[in-house]
């Protein structure tokens, strides 16, 4: 039985299309997931436009934000059954014996690979997922919303674990896409005061950014930076991925304050560092996430603290994967979610 699917099969680009695809088979630490929906990532985007900076095994479904129910378990699968709810993570691949994923950081393992670039991901009917990935979905959890458990557990790891915020700080996050927001609404949660920058074009995402009770700011953010005792924003958020956001983050930052850098963007840079040494000021990337994170993430979203509905665009048939695809590519919605059909 096929099952149709969103593809990139080479790495030119506009190489995405649908096909027909046989229903996965599972090893015996699999399960089975019969996808419910499946969130559109800015690097589904990227993989279909062709300037993405990863290696990709092509051809490939795309799709790693999704959630499901089990159709099916392994033979050595223990805690899951058929019929669970359950969101999965997007660590596919994983080297179990790497100092990294020792330590629990298997995100960070190099050899690690991910649906929707790695192995074949969720933009379709089924898909292979290893049990130690999984995460069981509250009842009251629409699965529209807990697809995006994942772009949340990207924003919690990039606001929480690596930016150190207190109650207090200002905090300024440039660029509204998904990532964007979902910083700025975890910057919320830990009191920050946030404004979210973006460009003209951007001023429906902005709008949106104001419903989690955030500034929005059209160009130049220097004067929010200075507001308080003119020294800058104690923490930046580049959640753009080009080059010229990390120049303008250095610019707004306040001395012995901290960027943290979460957008992809393989430009180089071409400016001076200076500034991070004389302003003293901290760094971070931060990829991913694991475990630990996604259990705190969907307690979030379960107990209502964290609403992602005000990001959804709307929801697509996965056969109408073009169009969810060139609404967010153009701006028009901050997150598409399709289908399966």
């Amino acid at each position: 039985m096929n099952s149709a699917a969103v593809v990139n099969f080479a790495p030119e680009k506009g190489s995405v299309e649908i096909r027909e695809i046989p229903k996965p088979t599972i090893g015996e630490e699999d399960v089975l997931l019969e996808v419910a929906n499946v969130g559109v990532c800015g690097s589904d985007l990227h993989q279909w436009t062709a300037d993405h900076s990863w290696p990709v095994n092509y051809p490939v479904v795309l799709g790693h934000e999704f959630g499901g129910h089990i159709v099916e378990v392994g033979s050595r699968v223990v805690g899951w059954k058929e019929g669970d709810r359950v969101v999965s993570e997007t660590a596919a691949i994983i080297d179990p014996n790497n100092p990294m994923t020792r330590q629990g950081l298997y995100n960070l393992d190099p050899t690690r690979k991910g649906f929707g670039y790695g192995v074949d991901g969720a933009m379709t009917k089924y898909v292979r997922v290893p049990m130690r990935i999984l995460h069981r979905v509250p009842d009251a959890l629409a699965f529209e919303q807990a697809c995006l458990t994942e772009p949340c557990c990207v924003a919690f790891n990039a606001v929480v674990e690596n930016s150190r915020l207190k109650p207090g700080d200002r905090v300024i996050v440039l660029g509204p896409g998904t990532i964007g927001i979902l910083c700025a609404a975890m910057a919320r949660l830990c009191g920050a005061e946030v404004a979210v920058v973006g460009l003209e074009a951007d001023r429906h995402r902005l709008a949106i950014a104001q419903q989690y009770g955030c500034e929005a700011i059209i160009g130049d953010a220097t004067e929010w930076a200075r507001k308080r005792d003119g020294l800058g924003a104690d923490c930046i958020i580049d959640a753009a991925g080009a080059s010229i956001t990390l120049k303008i983050a250095l610019q707004l930052v306040r001395p012995n304050g901290h960027i943290t850098k979460v957008g992809w963007g393989p430009q180089p840079l071409g400016f001076s560092l200076d500034a991070l040494v004389q302003k003293n000021v901290t760094l971070q990337g931060s990829f991913s996430h694991n475990w630990p994170i996604w259990e705190r993430v969907l307690a979030l979203l379960a107990s209502g603290q964290l609403d992602v509905k005000p990001i959804i665009g709307g929801v697509w048939p996965i056969t109408e994967w073009h169009e969810a695809f060139e609404k967010m590519h153009h701006g028009e919605v901050i997150k598409s979610v399709l289908k399966p059909v």
